[in-house]
C-alpha cells in the first residue's frame, strides 16, 4: 500500500484555530490540487477528533472523477476511515450519512450505535498505524490518503509508514498559542526527494520518503510465484515460493517443501543464502504468499525468521487466507518496522497454484 500524508497550515505551524468553527487555511488553488490527490486514491483516512470538530463528509465533488469510478465498479467515493480510541462518534456524522462509499471504523471501544452505518474493525490493545494498514490492505485498499488531525499525522509518520508528506503552508497567516489550535510541523528527513510550488499563494512541499519500487517489486515477485509452482501439492499446506535478493546483487530461491516436509520457502531460501555465506541484514525477500506468524509443525515461524535473520524490506502478492490459521505476518513486520508491500494484481497465480486446497 502507498499512504499520503496531506495537510495545510499556518505560517506558525498551526492546523486549525481555538475556536468552535473551521480555518480554511488553504487557498482555493491549493484546495483544487487536494481535491485532485483525493481522487487518486482509494481511502482517506482522519481521526474521530476531526470528525467531531470539522464533521467533513469526505467526498468525491468531481462528477467525471465520480463517473470513471463508477465504469471500473468502484463506489463513486473514496473509503472513508477513522480512528477512534474513546468510541465517542455521532452517527448523524456527515462521515456517515453523505456520500456513496464504504466505510471502516477502527475503534477499542464497542460502538453499536454506528454498526449498521460502518464496518467497525476492533483490535486487541492499542490501535496501531501497522493494524489500521494491513486490515485495509486486506479489503482492497492500494493508495490511502491520511488528512488528520495531528495525532494521527504523527502515529503514521512515527511508524515509519508514509511513502509520500505532502506539506502546504499559508505564509499569510499567523495564530500564535492564545489563537492556534493543535499545531503540526513537519521536517522532510535526509534523503527524501522534495519539490516546492507555489499554489495561490501557498507554499507546498512534497516529499517522496520512500522510492516506488514497483516495477523491480513486481519483476523479482513474479520469480517467486514461478517458485510456487514447483512445490508438490499437498492438503496441509500452501504452494509457496520465495526468492531473496541481497544488497549485493546475489539471488536466492526456494519453494515450500523443496528439501523437508515442515519447510516452508521462506526458510528454504534463507537456508541457501546462509549456506552461501550470506549475510542478509538490509536484504529483501519475495514471497508468493504473506510469511506465517505461527505454526506447529516447526518452533520458529517465517515471520520470526526474517526478523531474526535482518531482512528490510518483505514483498507478496497475496494475503495468506484463514484456513490454517489466522495469519498476523505483515501486522508483525510492520510493526517491527519492516518495509511490507503487497502486489495483489500477482495474486491469481498464488491462486491457480493452491486450487488444490478449494476456495
Amino acid at each position: 500500500m502507498r499512504i499520503t500524508l496531506s495537510f495545510a497550515t499556518t505560517a506558525d505551524g498551526y492546523l486549525d484555530d481555538s475556536t468552535d468553527r473551521r480555518l480554511m487555511i488553504s487557498t482555493p488553488e491549493d484546495w483544487e490540487a487536494v481535491l485532485r490527490l483525493r481522487a487518486e486514491c482509494d481511502a482517506i483516512l482522519v481521526g474521530a477528533e476531526t470528525l467531531r470538530r470539522d464533521n467533513p463528509a469526505l467526498l468525491l465533488r468531481d462528477p467525471e472523477v465520480r463517473a470513471r469510478r463508477a465504469a471500473a465498479g468502484l463506489r463513486p467515493d473514496l473509503t472513508k476511515v477513522t480512528l477512534t480510541r474513546s468510541g465517542r462518534l455521532d452517527p448523524a456524522l456527515r462521515f456517515f450519512t453523505e456520500g456513496d462509499a464504504d466505510r471502516y471504523v477502527f475503534s477499542e471501544k464497542e460502538i453499536p450505535a454506528v454498526e449498521k452505518l460502518a464496518t467497525v474493525i476492533s483490535s486487541e490493545g492499542s490501535i496501531t498505524p501497522a493494524f489500521v494498514v494491513t486490515e485495509l490492505e486486506r479489503r482492497g485498499i492500494r493508495h490511502l490518503l491520511v488528512e488528520g488531525g495531528a495525532e494521527i499525522l504523527r502515529m503514521f509518520l512515527d511508524a515509519g509508514l508514509v511513502d509520500t508528506v505532502r506539506r502546504a503552508v499559508n505564509p499569510q497567516l499567523h495564530l500564535g498559542p492564545e489563537k492556534g489550535g493543535a499545531q503540526f510541523r513537519f521536517e522532510p528527513p535526509q534523503g527524501a526527494r522534495c519539490t516546492l510550488e507555489n499554489l495561490g499563494g501557498m507554499e507546498v512541499l512534497t516529499c517522496e520518503l520512500h522510492p516506488d519500487t514497483g516495477e523491480e517489486d513486481r519483476r523479482w515477485l513474479a520469480q517467486a510465484v514461478r517458485e510456487g509452482f514447483r512445490c508438490t501439492p499437498c492438503a496441509s499446506c500452501y504452494r509457496v515460493g520465495a526468492v531473496i535478493v541481497l544488497p549485493d546483487g546475489r539471488t536466492f530461491r526456494g519453494y515450500t517443501h523443496e528439501t523437508s516436509p515442515t519447510h516452508h520457502a521462506e526458510q528454504e531460501a534463507v537456508a541457501k543464502a546462509l549456506a552461501a555465506g550470506a549475510d542478509l541484514h538490509g536484504a529483501t525477500i519475495y514471497s508468493s504468499m504473506e510469511p506465517c506468524s505461527q505454526r506447529s509443525s516447526e518452533p520458529e515461524s517465517c515471520t520470526q525468521l526474517i526478523l531474526r535473520c535482518g531482512f528490510t524490506r518483505v514483498v507478496f502478492a497475496c494475503y495468506e487466507p484463514d484456513r490454517f490459521v489466522h495469519c498476523q505476518g505483515a501486522r508483525t513486520l510492520r510493526e517491527a518496522r519492516i518495509d511490507v508491500r503487497v502486489y495483489p494484481e500477482l495474486a491469481h497465480d498464488v491462486q491457480e497454484a493452491n486450487a488444490h486446497l478449494g476456495r
